[in-house]
């Protein structure tokens, strides 16, 4: 009885330490398919919406200071004042809003990158034709998987740990290039993406 309860332990042990390591695939895999459902409550338990529209921002905005942090108050405050001033000064770049519709999160995951927020129309629902996603960086509290386009160029995922076996995405890396122009199509609703996640 005691070898039985044993061997019981472990495969429960096993079976936590699996589910640990793979929680931030099962995510994104959750994320895919969410977007693909057009299910915004789900998108809004795997995706946090408020990190991810501030790591697009700059992103977006073609200036590649933006991507640095701010100088600090206390070592440069003249450095830190004038950042301020020059985020002020500076054109917007496009709206992040237009990645995080449904159909741009499924069309990021599926390696479009910067043009999946130009898609006029849904590609076909089959997965077997979307490509895999594949870890680059694994952590405790953070992990990275990256999806690669015909060209080689990453869109990159980044989940942030939120409970035991809970991950949300946090972040996402849009590969080099230009924003291209958002084009509406003709009577195309547009799904708006949700304004906070609490």
């Amino acid at each position: 009885m005691k070898n039985v309860f044993g061997k019981l332990v472990l495969v429960a042990i096993a079976l936590a330490v699996v589910s640990f390591f793979a929680a931030p695939a099962v995510a994104f895999f959750g994320i895919r398919s969410a977007a693909q459902s057009d299910d915004v409550a789900g998108l809004q338990r795997l995706v946090d919406f408020d990190a991810v529209r501030a790591s697009l921002r700059p992103q977006l905005s073609g200036r590649p200071e933006a991507l640095t942090p701010p100088p600090s108050f206390m070592n440069d405050p003249i450095g830190a004042v004038r950042r301020q001033f020059e985020e002020a000064a500076a054109p917007q770049g496009p709206n992040p809003d237009a990645y995080l519709t449904p159909d741009a999160i499924d069309g990021l995951t599926r390696a479009e990158g910067r043009y999946a927020a130009v898609r006029t129309a849904r590609p076909g629902t089959d997965d077997a034709s979307a490509p895999w996603p594949r870890p680059i960086y694994w952590g405790i509290n953070r992990a990275r998987m990256a999806v690669t386009d015909e060209g080689g160029s990453d869109t990159v995922f980044t989940f942030e740990r939120k409970g035991p076996f809970e991950w949300k995405l946090v972040h996402i890396g849009l590969p080099d290039g230009s924003t291209p122009q958002p084009v509406a199509a003709a009577g195309a609703p547009v799904t708006p993406a949700p304004e906070t996640t609490r």
